[in-house]
């Protein structure tokens, strides 16, 4: 594993999971594949590991691990709702489920995705290669109001407006179709005094538009009921996010799970009869100082996760 590749967080994850030999183990976004090797080599040979991703390069690398660890393997080229939808009506269940949100290094370091705006590259951004949407698309057909939207909600650039506005006025004489076509229009648009106060002044914006590509946090809101249910009582599910929105979402969704009684503190005895899904590991794990040092990709990394104690009373 080169030093551009290491896993996040990973240490942290397989002291959540506690991977046994001879369970079943769904990597929802596998990408270079770090976090499942460790997996797989805990699980032996009696053990499945089932890997989802939706980008192409991922199953490359998938096949190269299959090679060499001693488990079962299978690769379902899919978005992990998608994939994790296929498994469900397979009647698969697993023992542990996990996800690793975001982008990965895999894809930063291909210059020629152009989802870096450090490299001058196509403007695409796409994970799944086979997608019409790109960026470009975004960029250069969205209108003024919903680019600003866009880059608001989902990099928190309190510049959105601004930004929003160049890109229109900036295509409507030429369109915008490289990485660094649209870098140059960012720091136009923005004030000089506050072009890096906050880091590269390009990245909630580059952020902001991988995330409306690749429909990242529609994918998280639809999979998380689906990683659940395909859990058996026991099974242990771990997010690791890099964005708050994404955040936002395992912790909200774990915490209604692990929730108990909702009465009234005043009733003497419980009427709602409502015992909790779902046991709580560990609250928000962050890197350690030595792991961002190491790797500062890792910096804005959160791993939440949970031990599923039930089944669900109503399946969705």
């Amino acid at each position: 594993m080169t030093a551009s590749h290491v896993p996040v967080l990973a240490g942290e994850l397989i002291e959540a999971l506690d991977p046994q030999p001879g369970q079943t183990v769904i990597d929802c976004t596998f990408g270079a594949g770090g976090h499942a090797r460790l997996v797989a080599e805990r699980i032996g040979p009696s053990g499945t590991l089932i890997a989802i991703d939706r980008d192409p390069v991922a199953e490359q690398h998938f096949e190269a691990l299959a090679a060499e660890v001693a488990c079962t393997t299978r690769f379902v080229h899919a978005s992990f709702a998608d994939g994790l939808r296929q498994l469900l009506a397979e009647g698969v269940k697993a023992d542990l489920v996990y996800v690793d949100l975001g982008i990965s290094s895999m894809q930063v370091d291909t210059w020629e995705r152009g989802f870096s705006y450090s490299y001058d590259a196509p403007l695409d951004m796409r994970m799944n290669t086979e997608q019409e949407l790109d960026a470009a698309t975004i960029v250069n057909t969205w209108e003024e109001r919903r680019l600003a939207q866009i880059l608001r909600e989902y990099g928190d650039e309190r510049f959105a407006r601004q930004i929003a506005r160049r890109i229109v006025t900036t295509r409507a004489e030429e369109q915008i179709t490289t990485t660094s076509g649209l870098v140059d229009v960012i720091n136009n648009a923005i004030p000089a005094r506050a072009r890096f106060a906050g880091g590269h002044p390009a990245k909630r914006t580059f952020q902001a538009i991988r995330i409306a590509v690749n429909d990242e946090l529609g994918q998280i809101d639809e999979a998380l009921p689906l990683a659940w249910r395909i859990l058996r009582q026991n099974g242990r599910f771990a997010g690791i996010s890099f964005h708050s929105g994404e955040d936002r979402r395992v912790k909200r969704f774990l915490a209604a799970r692990a929730q108990g009684c909702t009465c009234p503190p005043g009733l003497p005895v419980c009427v709602c009869g409502r015992t909790p899904e779902a046991e709580l590991i560990g609250r928000g794990i962050a890197p350690s100082a030595g792991e961002i040092a190491s790797n500062p990709r890792s910096a804005s990394a959160r791993m939440r996760a949970a031990r599923k104690l039930r089944e669900e009373d109503q399946p969705e």
